[in-house]
Parts: C-alpha cells; structure tokens; sequence
C-alpha cells in the first residue's frame, strides 16, 4: 500500500511538470497525460495492471460529470448570449452532422456495418471542451467576431447530444429497439435532464444564497454534492444527466452569492485532476502492442472528421446566419478536437451487454492522441494564418473566470490645472492609511518614489495602491457596448436616461480606457462598465 502512495505521489508530481514544459514548447497538456499513461500501463516502464474497463468506465464517467459541471459554470452568460443560438445548434444538429458523416465514412471506407459504424459516429461527434479550453486559455488565443464564445458553449454543450446518439445505438446494437423506444429515449434523455437539472439549479442557488457555512470549505462540499446530484437524479429515470450538470453548473456559475471566488479556485485545481485522470486512465488501460490494426482506421476516420464531417456540419449550422465568413467558419471548424468525453462513450460502447465487433475503443483512442496531438498544437498557427487572432480581445473575458492574482489594486490620478493636489506635499494630502502613493510619473518621463516631502506638480501622474474590496459579491457590473444606432451615441454621460439607477464607472474606447465625467460624449462601439446596484441621492 505504502509503494502505491509514492507511485501515486510520483505521477502526479509528473503531471505538474509536465504541465509547464508542454505550456513552454506548445503542446497540449493532455497529450502528455496520456502518455504518461501508457508509460505507467501493463507495457509500460513502470507497469500498473490494470485492465478494467467496467470499473473505468465508472470513474470516467463521474470525472466527466465534473468536468461537464465546471464547463457550464465558467460559462458566461452575458458573453455566451450573444451566439446561444449558433452554438446550440452546433451542439444538436451540428453533432448529428457530424455523426451521420461519419458513420457513413466508417461503413464505406472500412466496411463496417451500419450500427457499428454510426456509434463510432456518434461516440467521436462531440468536441472536446477541456482540449479547447486549455488551448485558448494558455495560449491566451484573443479570437475575432465572438468565435471564442461560440467555441466555449459548443464544446461545453455538445457532449450530452453525443451521449444520446451513442445510447441510442448501443440499444439497436443490442437488437431490443423499436421506433417507440427510440422517441422514448430521446424525449426522455431530453425532458429529464433539462427539467431536472433546471429544478435542482434553482434549489441550489437558493441553498446557496440563503446558507450560512459554520466551517469553512463546507461550501466547496455543497458545491460537489449538487454537481453529483444533477447528473444522478436524472440518470435514475432515463434523463441526460450530462445536459443536467451543465445546466445546474451554468445557472450557478452566473448566480449572484458569497464567496464565488473561492468556489473557483476549489473546482479549477478539483477539474483539472478529473482531466488529469480521464487521459491518464486512457493511456493506463491502451494496448499499444495490440493497436497496430487500430491506428490505420483510425487515420482514415480523423481525416473523414477533420476534412469532411466537421466542416460540413459548420457550414450548414452558421453559413444561414451570414455573419460567420469562410476563414472563421474554417477555424471554428479545426478546433473541433476530440478528448474526454470520446474516451468515455468509447468504454460505455466497450462493456456494453454487447460487444461490437470491431474494436472501437483502440480506435477512438489512437483518434484522440491524433487529434489533441496535430490539431491542438496547430490551433495558434491556423488562426494566425486565417488572420482571425484579435490582439485587443482577451480570451479570459469569455470565461467566468473570478480568479485575482493578487489583492492588491493600482489606480492612475492625472493632476490637471484645477487639481487640488496640485502643488501641494504629499504629507498634506490627507491619504487614507489603508493606501499608499506608490510612483509618481512626471510630465518629462521622470519616475519619483515619494515621500512626505515631495510635491506634485501639474501633469503628474500619481499611481495609487490601494486593498481590493471583498465585498464583490455586493456589486453588479454589468458591460454594454454602444452600437451605431444606440440612442446614447453623441451624449454627455449627464444625459444618460437611467443615470440615477445605474453608475457608468469605466469607458473602453478602442485601446483606451478612462474614468468618464458628466461631460464625457459616448461615441459608438465604446464599451460602458456600468455599476447596476448604484443609487442615487440627487
């Protein structure tokens, strides 16, 4: 037992490294996770026998549960609302596409028959949200016309679609479907899972807003039992409970309640040892001594996959909308990569009461190493090439990521003619002790460290320091771009209908972000941070 902790120790020691030297040459971090695996498997350096893909298949599962909770939870609202509804239709009928090419690719390619070859379909149809994720989100992949967005709700959603389409043909596979039992499972898969997960949302947002946790990290323990009760409960009466947690997990993670941020940093590190694990047990249960006569249908299937179902089902979901040209329909359409959830509906397709006759799993694994391997490190140079890297966009904006790197904030004051700092010392100033004047910047370029003895001139630019306010969860900051045709376009803030009920804090215009007064003019495409929760005593 003791072996086994160190041996435990030892691998995900690795697993941190590995982390930042595939960061530093490029590589998607799960690649390397999976062939850690395979070192550690039954022909590994270091053999771990292991060789159990039912009892796998349990712990894939609940690690992709999580990983579908967390998906929904980073997701943004506010962001993701804006493409809801091309995103949805990528992950419904844009997976369906995907499945029906695909199995048709398998059946007449490698002569597979038809059930067989539509499961295959269906098991690869979904992208990969944790690939996808980790690529923008170290690569810090600023994309242009909300394709960043679009990305996130697709590949966080799709992956309940997928799970149907495989249910489905692994009950046909088994010979005991009708027409009725097919509609059945839909509509139950369906209904279920998202009127489940819908009632159990609410419930926990209200737990969670009305709560009060004596010991602390009790919060963190709510959180993981409502992510395990949104995929059981409906599960247990034929609901999807996939599309359930990401529901649950999309309705909290947009929720207004205490100590959010804290919940994030739990289920950042608590997801990403899920990921660790689904790609790791992926290499740890691979036969590579067996997986010769798997790596060329394999082959032949990502190209199917890459070259012909994925771009298909891109380009007839987005080409009716007519905002989505060619180059972003061609980039959406290579970061489709395959991953976790392929590797899951792939050993659910192997331990099923029927075993097909072909084996699926050593294919969809040698799909998904192709996959994260050529697609996830060609991701930047594809965009770059397709000239839809946005430098002004960041990628973090899309995700609901409440994560500070420090407490600490800086704040800029330009001292104007009319200041009433100007030339005064910093001693009479009248500073808060809980902030400090940390640099002065003067008109010349010239960098001053102050003390109480020095002056401030006019055109100074003062840099403050100051704790940052704890109470986040009491603020409501809301972002609204100003279109062409909005009503504020050419008005001074003073003017702003609602001035009473809303406080504009913050303009973005372009490169360029200020503190506006009354007399500030809004243009258009200026971006206002406006604080909701302001009142007014005027």
């Amino acid at each position: 037992m003791t072996l086994f902790l160190v041996l435990i120790a030892v691998v995900i020691f690795i697993c941190v490294i590995l982390n930042d030297v595939t960061y530093k040459i490029g590589v998607p971090v799960l690649l390397a996770f999976i062939l850690l695996g395979i070192a550690f498997g039954n022909n590994g350096l270091i053999p771990i026998p292991f060789q159990d893909y039912s009892f796998a298949k349990e712990i894939a599962t609940v690690a992709l549960l999580f990983i579908m909770f967390y998906g929904g939870f980073g997701t943004s609202w506010r962001t993701a609302k804006t493409v809801v509804v091309e995103a949805g239709l990528l992950s419904t009928i844009g997976v369906a596409i995907t499945a029906g090419i695909t199995g048709a690719g398998c059946h007449f390619l490698l002569k597979w028959g038809w059930i067989e070859s539509l499961l295959m379909g269906s098991v690869v149809a979904s992208t990969d949200a944790a690939s996808v994720f980790s690529v923008l989100r170290s690569r810090k992949l600023g994309l242009k016309n909300h394709t960043a967005p679009l990305l996130e709700v697709e590949s966080g959603s799709n992956d309940p679609m997928s799970y149907m389409l495989t249910a489905v043909l692994l009950s046909m596979l088994q010979g005991s479907t009708s027409a009725g039992s097919v509609a059945w499972i839909l509509f139950s898969q369906i209904v279920f899972g998202a009127v489940i997960g819908l009632a159990i949302a609410w419930l926990a947002v209200f737990g969670m807003k009305r709560m009060r946790f004596a010991t602390s990290g009790f919060d963190s323990l709510y959180i993981v039992a409502i992510a395990v009760a949104s995929y059981a409960f409906p599960a247990m009466v034929g609901g999807n409970g996939y599309l359930s947690a990401y529901l649950v997990g999309m309705i909290l993670g947009n929720a207004d309640f205490k100590d959010k941020k804290e919940l994030v940093h739990f289920f950042d590190g608590f997801t990403g040892l899920m990921q660790v694990l689904i790609f790791f047990m992926l290499g740890l249960i691979a036969r590579p001594a067996t997986m010769g006569g798997s790596i060329m249908p394999a082959l032949i299937l990502f190209a199917v996959l890459f070259f012909v179902a994925r771009p298909l089902a891109v380009g007839a979901v987005l080409t009716p909308f007519g905002k989505y040209g060619f180059k972003q329909q061609v980039l959406i359409s290579f970061m489709g990569l395959r991953g976790a959830s392929s590797i899951v509906f792939a050993i659910m397709a192997t331990v099923g009461t029927v075993v097909p006759q072909h084996d699926i799993f050593s294919v969809v694994f040698c799909i998904v190493l192709i996959s994260i391997a050529l697609q996830g490190s060609l991701i930047p140079w594809a965009a770059r090439k397709l000239d839809m890297i946005d430098k002004d966009a960041d990628v973090m904006r899309t995700f609901n990521d409440f994560s500070e790197e420090t407490d600490m904030l800086f704040s800029e004051i330009l001292v104007s003619a009319d200041s009433p700092w100007k030339d005064k010392l910093v001693r009479d100033l009248g500073i808060p002790k809980n902030m400090l004047l940390c640099i002065i910047v003067r008109a010349n370029g010239d960098r001053v460290v102050p003390n109480g003895d020095t002056y401030i001139l006019e055109g100074d630019k003062v840099v403050m320091s100051s704790m940052s306010y704890k109470g986040g969860q009491n603020l409501n900051i809301v972002e609204q771009r100003l279109a062409p045709d909005d009503p504020l376009v050419g008005k001074k803030v003073r003017e702003h209908p609602k001035r009473r009920k809303v406080q504009l804090i913050l303009v973005k215009r372009g490169k360029t972000t200020f503190i506006p007064h009354g007399d500030t003019v809004l243009l258009a495409d200026d971006v206002l941070y406006l604080n909701q929760n302001a009142t007014s005593n005027g």
